[in-house]
């Protein structure tokens, strides 16, 4: 190792932090203070968008896309389940946050046709955090719907 060309450096000695060091641990930061910080909670979404005032001046929750929505059910579902998500066939905002439904594979089989299919409703706050879940059917997944 070396600090300079031609010099070594010894064994314990720390490098001074050149300014390119230091403007590249800046820039790590995030540049409005009052801008959150990626959450320690993998199932919490952050958002890069402010949090929105009411009427009565408390902050409301972000107000979260679809495709946020999708992407947080369905990694959280799989975290609790160990089952990973086919497709979600449902998704509607609720007074309560959001009801989603998600098409999962329970039991692999060969040919894919014969596999056993799982489908949950999911329930998530307005955060984006999962609130619950509860299978609604199995099926094979070559068998369509009879109705």
């Amino acid at each position: 190792m070396t600090d300079s060309p031609g010099r070594p450096r010894r064994s314990g000695q720390s490098r001074k932090p050149s300014q390119s060091d230091r403007e590249a641990s800046q820039s790590d930061k995030p540049d409005d203070p009052d801008q959150p910080d990626q959450p320690d909670n993998p199932g919490r979404l952050a958002t890069s968008q402010p949090s929105a005032k009411g009427s009565d001046g408390t902050a409301n929750p972000q107000q979260l896309t679809a495709v946020q929505v999708l992407r947080a059910a369905s990694e959280q579902l799989a975290e609790l389940t160990g089952l990973r998500t086919e497709g979600i066939s449902r998704l509607e905002r609720t007074d309560a946050g959001w009801v989603a439904e998600a098409e999962v594979v329970e039991v692999a089989r060969i040919p894919e046709t014969m596999s056993v299919m799982g489908l949950y409703e999911v329930t998530l706050d307005p955060a984006g955090m999962l609130t619950g879940y509860r299978r609604v059917r199995r099926y094979e997944r070559g068998r369509t719907d009879s109705r």
